[in-house]
Parts: structure tokens; C-alpha cells; sequence
């Protein structure tokens, strides 16, 4: 008996026309298997001697042959109780929202290992199906971070999502632990630790890396001393955890899902201890699940994600179409990094006042704003703008708010909880020393941020160990995931979706998109990527190889 059968008799809140949707689904996905294996690849059939040309490995992948078993390493909810939790809705819309949104409370063990000890609420929500009759699914969206709400997601996306897949899912989110509805997470960090360019552990201007320690080192003392039991449980593993008991309270027997950025390795994870609940299974932006460093990993792995969106920017800030707008920064592209560059150095040596009282523009949040603006086209204008007036004796620069201001407390707890404990991080300083310094003269535009020190290194947990071992990725599972990936990612490199794609082997298909910026799906204008990803999930229908998407 397939799942479409088990969904269309067993699910209880809707009437569902059983025999009509199986016959609809069945049309669809004939058709729609032809256009995602042979229309992905073919969109962009006119520059197909260009994709020749590309270094990039975007053919087929060698895949490993799927297990015939699914995998025993599955992780029960360690006794979560015999009976379902129990869901109490109520509505919950917001202006700009779905009218039809719920809000409920989902209870979760503090500690999987002591199931029947203390219980936290994580706020859950979901938007049911516009029609019932089309409905074969519930699909969860899973959100990045680590620290973003699921719920917001939800709020901004299930509409779209319901137009787009016809309404064959309710549309479903969580708030992980600590995030948003759910109880707040909390290190009580001074202001000025939580500042985005403190946060993320930019060296000195010579590169030394004492600062940065010292305020590692105090920020992990203050989680540890103020934290308790809520931040040591946050961890990747906890949250598809707490999935597993929100499917088990939703009362369906598999979960489709969509996850970006940090989401997809959440995904992942759930996907390799509960196979046989993963329906259809989308990775939006993944990063390399290496379980040795994960966390580590995808750190560092930002210096090259910066390299290679970098150029996106450089055409756009030279295009002659700039000097209209005045954000117009040189005449050729190659010649907007040494800008860029000389800019920083200058900050570094003398930071210039900006519209901020007591926030100057120095280096390294000339630096930060480069990295956070890389992540989408649209926030290119407000890059140039900065460093027109970085370089304008008389102008005063305007920070993004996100740089002028400290992320609030229960933020960045939630960020510096999970990758400190997911992970063992290296703990000798001459280590990070020698790995800045590298890293510097490899990478200038990221300055060595991606390879230093961070708050883990002090880390509370067994000595630094993490609370459990980093779930081991395989290609044992069935074959129901699809990867979307930028080929140009600042934040998750192409790089590193090689080693998701490679890990998952036969369970996945990958389909890459010549496009700059971090998240795919409905987020970039490509309609290659999308229609791909819309196909997958109403028909299940995925390319038979690894696809390409022109830009």
C-alpha cells in the first residue's frame, strides 16, 4: 500500500475524494515527470555550448546504490510518552498573513533522556489545505538559522505554497527550542557581545586574535552560567527530535518537508534517523554534513562562499546602468575588490562617523555588511551606497540596522548554542592563530573571520565535547530528496552541497541554478529552480539525473 493510499483514508480532518485525487495525481505526474527530468535540463537548451564550457561539476554525480534496508540507527523519541501529544488550536492570523492560520502549543521533553521529567511548549502552526479534495500531504517547512522562527516562515510562505502546489498540503512549522513562541533561551550578554560584527569574530586590523578570544571566552561563561537546561538542549538532534513528536501529534504517518540553509541539515538529520516518516524530502542550500566538523565546516566555508558570489557583485556595482542611481563604484568589474579592499584597510586605520552615535564605520563592519549583503541581489544597492560614503570625505555613512544595532539575547543564545553544542571545536589558541593567518591571505574579502576563535572553543559541555555525536549522513533510505542549489552561495557554498549530494548518494537528485545568493525556492526569480521543485512535490516526479538551471 503506497502512502498516497494510507494519507487519502487515514487522515481524519479533511474529506478527501480519494479516488479523484489518486486519478489527478496519477495525470500529473506523467506529465510532470517528462517536465522536470527533460524541462530542467532543457530550459536553457540555447546555451548549452556555455554549460559545456563550465569547470563546474554539474553533470551526474556518482550516485551510491541505496541500501536495501532502511537504516537501524532510526532514534525513537527515547519514550516520549505512549500517547500522541495532543494539539489545541487556535487561530492565530497576523496582518500580511494567511487568514486561516493556527497557532498551538506542543509539549517536548526538556531532555530526551529523562522523557519523563520536565516538558516545554514549543509553539507550533499550521494552514490547512484551501482544498481538501487535492490534499495528499502536510508539508513542514523547516527554517535556517540555527535561531529562525518556522512559525514566521509559515506566516510569510504558506500562501504561496498552497497556490503553487495546487493545495495538496497543509503547510506546517515549529518554532525550534528557544525561538520565537517557544520558551526563550537566554545567555544575559552584554550589548556589545551581541553586536553581528563581535558575533562573528573578526580579527584585528593586524590580524591578532586576542580580543576575539577574550570575548569568547566571556561569552561562554556567561552561557554557561546563565543558560541552564534549555540551552544545553539545543541541538540539531533535538530539534528532529521534536519533529518527530510534531508529526506523531499531527497524526500522519510521513512528513514532506522544504528546509533552507541550516533547515536542510535539520532535514537531513531527521531524514537519517527517521526514514520511513520522510514523504517528499526538498534541501534548499545545503552545506557539507561532514559530522567530524558540521558547524566548524560551514564557518569556514563562508570565506569561499564570499569568493565566489563576489563577482555578482562587482558586474552589478561597474554596470554602466549604476550611474544613473549614483551607486556607480568603477568602470570595469575587476576593478570593485580593490576598492572594496583599500576601503576596509583605510577603516581600519581611521573609522569614519556614521548616522549611528557612538557606532562608527569601521574595517570590519564594512566587512560584515559585505558578507550579509552578498546573500541577496537586493540588498547590492544599499552595499554601494555604504561604500560611496565610505569613501566620501563629506558624507556620513548610514549602518544597516542589523550592524548598528546588538541581536537580542535570546538570538544570539540560540545561534552560539547550537553550533557549540552540536560539535567538538578546537580549544588551543596557536591553532586558530595559524588558521587566521592562512585563511587572511587566501580569502581577503572575509579577512579570516571564518577561521577564528568562537565562543565553542570555551565551551561548558563534557570539556568541550559535544552533548551527543553529530549524526553520520548516508545514502541509506529511500530515494525521496531533492536538492536545489546556487551555484554562487555565499553563505552555504556549491562546494559544500557537493558533500550533502555526495553523502546522500541515491536517496537524492541535486539540481544546481547558475545564480548568485543564499535560498532557491521562490526566493531567487528563477523559474527553472521553481518549477523543478513545485514538480517534486505535486507529482513526487524528480530529474533522473543531477540537473542544471541556466540563470
Amino acid at each position: 500500500m503506497n502512502h498516497r493510499e494510507t494519507n487519502c483514508r487515514e487522515t481524519n480532518h479533511h474529506e478527501t475524494n480519494c479516488r479523484d485525487a489518486n486519478r489527478r495525481e496519477t495525470d500529473d505526474r506523467e506529465t510532470t515527470h517528462r517536465e522536470a527530468d527533460q524541462g530542467v535540463t532543457a530550459y536553457g537548451a540555447t546555451r548549452a555550448r556555455r554549460r559545456r564550457r563550465r569547470s563546474l561539476a554539474l553533470t551526474a554525480l556518482s550516485a551510491t546504490v541505496a541500501a536495501t534496508a532502511l537504516t537501524g540507527a532510526a532514534t525513537p523519541p527515547a519514550r516520549a510518552g505512549s500517547a500522541s501529544p495532543a494539539l489545541r488550536w487556535r487561530p492565530c492570523a497576523e496582518d500580511g498573513g494567511p487568514a486561516a492560520q493556527e497557532c498551538a502549543e506542543l509539549p517536548v521533553p526538556l531532555d530526551y533522556r529523562a522523557p519523563d521529567g520536565p516538558r516545554i511548549g514549543l509553539a507550533v502552526t499550521r494552514v490547512r489545505s484551501d482544498r481538501p479534495s487535492a490534499r495528499r500531504g502536510t508539508l513542514l517547512l523547516i527554517a535556517g538559522g540555527p535561531g529562525s522562527s518556522g512559525v514566521r516562515w509559515v506566516t510569510q510562505k504558506a500562501e504561496r505554497l498552497l497556490r503553487e502546489t495546487g493545495g495538496r498540503y497543509d503547510i506546517v512549522g515549529l518554532d525550534p527550542r528557544g525561538v520565537g513562541g517557544s520558551p526563550a533561551a537566554s545567555c544575559q550578554l552584554r550589548p556589545e557581545d551581541r553586536e553581528m560584527v563581535n558575533m562573528r569574530s573578526w580579527p584585528a586590523a593586524d590580524g591578532s586574535i586576542g580580543a576575539n578570544a577574550a570575548r569568547s571566552r566571556r561569552i561562554a561563561e556567561a552561557c554557561a552560567r546563565n543558560g541552564g537546561a534549555l540551552l544545553r538542549s539545543l541541538t540539531t538532534a533535538n530539534e528532529a527530535r521534536d519533529i518527530e513528536l510534531f508529526r506523531q501529534a499531527l497524526g500522519e504517518e510521513k512528513l514532506s518537508a522544504w528546509g533552507v540553509s541550516y533547515g536542510t541539515y535539520v532535514g537531513a538529520v531527521y531524514a537519517q534517523k527517521y526514514p520511513h516518516r520522510t514523504d517528499r524530502w526538498v534541501l534548499d542550500s545545503s552545506a557539507d554534513p561532514d559530522p567530524s566538523r558540521v558547524e566548524r565546516g560551514w564557518l569556514a566555508n563562508m570565506a569561499v562562499g564570499a569568493e565566489d558570489r563576489f563577482p555578482d557583485f562587482a558586474r552589478w556595482a561597474a554596470d554602466p546602468a549604476r550611474e544613473a542611481e549614483g551607486l556607480r563604484l568603477a568602470e570595469r568589474a575587476e576593478d570593485v575588490r580593490p576598492l572594496v579592499l583599500s576601503l576596509a584597510e583605510r577603516l581600519d586605520r581611521d573609522p569614519k562617523e556614521s548616522t549611528t552615535p557612538g557606532v562608527p564605520l569601521t574595517g570590519n563592519r564594512l566587512r560584515q555588511v559585505l558578507q550579509s549583503a552578498l546573500y541577496r541581489d537586493a540588498a547590492f544597492p544599499r552595499l554601494a551606497a555604504l561604500l560611496r560614503a565610505a569613501g566620501d570625505e563629506d558624507a556620513k555613512p548610514e549602518l544597516p540596522e542589523e550592524i548598528a544595532q546588538p541581536l537580542p539575547d535570546r538570538d544570539a543564545a540560540v545561534t552560539i548554542a547550537v553550533i557549540c553544542n552540536d560539535v567538538r571545536w578546537p580549544g588551543q589558541l596557536p591553532e586558530y592563530r595559524r588558521a587566521v593567518a592562512a585563511d587572511r591571505a587566501r580569502h581577503p574579502l572575509t579577512a579570516g573571520m571564518p577561521a577564528n576563535v568562537t565562543p565553542c572553543a570555551f565551551w561548558k559541555e563534557a570539556a568541550g565535547a559535544p552533548v551527543e555525536p553529530p549524526t553520520r549522513i548516508t545514502d541509506r533510505g529511500p530515494s525521496n530528496i531533492l536538492m536545489i542549489q546556487n551555484v554562487r552561495d555565499p553563505s552555504t557554498p556549491y562546494s559544500g552541497a557537493l558533500k550533502m549530494r555526495e553523502a546522500l548518494g541515491d536517496r537524492a537528485r541535486m539540481v544546481a541554478v547558475d545564480h548568485g545568493g543564499h535560498g532557491v525556492y521562490l526566493g531567487n526569480g528563477n523559474a527553472c529552480g521553481d518549477i523543478a521543485v513545485t514538480a517534486f512535490l505535486t507529482t513526487g516526479a524528480r530529474p533522473e539525473r543531477d540537473a542544471y538551471c541556466p540563470d
